[in-house]
């Protein structure tokens, strides 16, 4: 300013009469008064609203980058154009047994981090056709190459100006466990149906229907040759299927003898019609011709 030359912008803090200051960005310009006067015209722009928006920035990036290091969740955060890794958490790493220098500013490709390359491509269009998906189930390869099964969700945000996706897996494999071993134990005990209505039907039969106390019979009902026999196949376990195979019938009549037994003996599924028979001691009444 001494030397009457122009001040280039640059940010200060401004004294107030208050005692506090406030940021500016100024600059000073050379000019002459009407009485050929040296001056300098300074300009000032307000830069609080600005600082105070960098700082809150700061802030919650500050918060997001150290939620993000400890979630319990393993999140990944890669690039959106050209899905390179920017950061992993320590979840993360725990459950793929990756080193952190190993991952970060590769692609997951590079590392085979999905089960396939059609699965990452999925989870690629995923992003690129709207930006977010949710509960999309994956299989993560580990460092040692062993899956891991999870669900995934992703989600596109803004991280230090830079369009990311920030990913998030749910270790299922225990449930997934759990699920196949049930299914497993399910399809054992159907395989022996015969188990299944000796046993399980006996008991069910026992609780639905108890002994009348004054020892009275139970009601009879009419039946043809051919209900007594499909009936007897029902108690069996055998499917429409297997009756109509048995029998020589199409499944179709099977269907209708099946339909009309139930109405008969007021039964609506094979578990009533099985105890309805095993309450009678398959008694079912006198036999008439069809």
């Amino acid at each position: 300013m001494k030397d009457g030359e122009t001040i280039p912008q640059m940010e200060a803090g401004l004294p107030l009469p208050a005692g506090n200051s406030k940021m500016v960005l100024l600059a000073g310009h050379p000019a002459e008064m009407s009485n050929n006067e040296a001056c300098m015209i300074f300009t000032f722009a307000d830069l609080e609203p600005r600082h105070r928006a960098e700082q809150a920035l700061r802030q919650s990036e500050e918060r997001f980058a150290t939620a993000f290091r400890f979630a319990p969740v393993p999140m990944l955060l890669t690039s959106l154009d050209g899905h390179r890794i920017l950061n992993v958490n320590h979840a993360f790493l725990a459950l793929t047994d990756w080193g952190y220098e190993s991952v970060v500013g590769r692609k997951p490709a590079d590392i085979e981090l999905f089960e396939t390359a059609a699965t990452r491509r999925e989870i690629e269009r995923k992003i690129a056709e709207s930006g977010a998906f949710r509960g999309y189930e994956v299989q993560l390869k580990t460092s040692e190459g062993q899956l891991v099964t999870c669900l995934a969700s992703a989600e596109t945000v803004t991280i230090n100006g830079q369009f990311c996706i920030l990913a998030a897996f749910q270790d299922i494999s225990e449930r997934k466990r759990t699920e196949l071993d049930l299914i497993a134990a399910i399809e054992g005990a159907m395989r022996d149906s015969s188990w299944l209505s000796q046993k399980i039907m006996d008991r069910l039969a026992a609780l639905r229907t108890p002994a009348a106390p004054d020892g009275s019979a139970l009601p009879t009902v009419e039946l043809t040759r051919r209900e007594r026999e499909v009936l007897g196949l029902i108690t069996q376990g055998r499917s429409d299927d297997a009756i109509a195979d048995t029998l020589g019938l199409k499944r179709n009549t099977v269907r209708n003898h099946v339909a009309r037994l139930y109405g008969k003996i007021d039964a609506h599924s094979r578990a009533e019609a099985i105890i309805w028979a095993r309450d009678r001691g398959h008694h079912l009444g006198h036999t008439e011709t069809e």
